[in-house]
């Protein structure tokens, strides 16, 4: 029986789309859930650290603002949404035929039935082993050069179909991205991933 009353801190929901890795330039719904203790000093959304600072929202009121939108295809971002039982949440999305994605630091495990997992890893808390054979795109968000031999040394960990990007940190684009550009031409195993909705002008 699908469970709609759980809630979550929600602290955002838009329709938009899609601006970064293997899905970028798609029409999503983007669920915001509060919560995260993972804490990167660049992070654009810090707001979204603490969850008592959002309201508790039912699956049951999401599904009404999703389903409006005759959206088949939702995100579950953060915060870090991995902190939080997703079963419920995910299950009565993929109940509605909607494919499910999530962006997680990879800190806790994630162990809802995600149709798509977007591991993306943070220095200052190194993901649990047994995220990396579940991530289907591996995201690394460079501020410094260094942070380039540190994705290295974890692709031997994911598996071999994983797709893996590089993605500039957006306050330092113009200093980073001919990096990437030349590592990428060097390196071409990995993508480049652009924080394309900003450019756009949207969520």
């Amino acid at each position: 029986m699908i469970e709609l009353t759980t809630s979550y801190p929600l602290m955002e929901h838009f329709f938009t789309i899609q601006g970064e890795g293997s899905h970028s330039g798609r029409a999503a719904y983007f669920l915001r859930i509060g919560g995260c203790d993972v804490g990167c000093a660049w992070c654009d959304v810090k707001e979204s650290w603490d969850e008592k600072a959002h309201p508790n929202t039912t699956i049951a009121a999401m599904l009404k603002s999703i389903l409006k939108s005759k959206i088949d295809f939702v995100v579950i971002t953060g915060g870090e949404p991995a902190m939080y039982d997703l079963n419920p949440l995910v299950d009565a999305l993929r109940a509605q035929h909607i494919e499910v994605a999530i962006e997680t630091s990879g800190a806790y495990e994630v162990n809802a039935n995600i149709d798509w997992i977007c591991l993306s890893p943070k220095k200052f808390q190194m993901p649990v082993p047994s995220m990396y054979p579940l991530a289907d795109e591996f995201k690394v968000v460079v501020f410094h050069p260094s942070d380039l031999q540190w994705a290295e040394k974890q692709t031997s960990m994911l598996k071999s179909d994983c797709k893996l990007f590089l993605q500039p940190e957006w306050s330092k684009m113009e200093q980073i991205l001919p990096l990437l550009i030349d590592y990428v031409k060097q390196n071409p195993k990995w993508r480049i991933s652009l924080q394309t909705h900003k450019f756009m002008n949207i969520p």
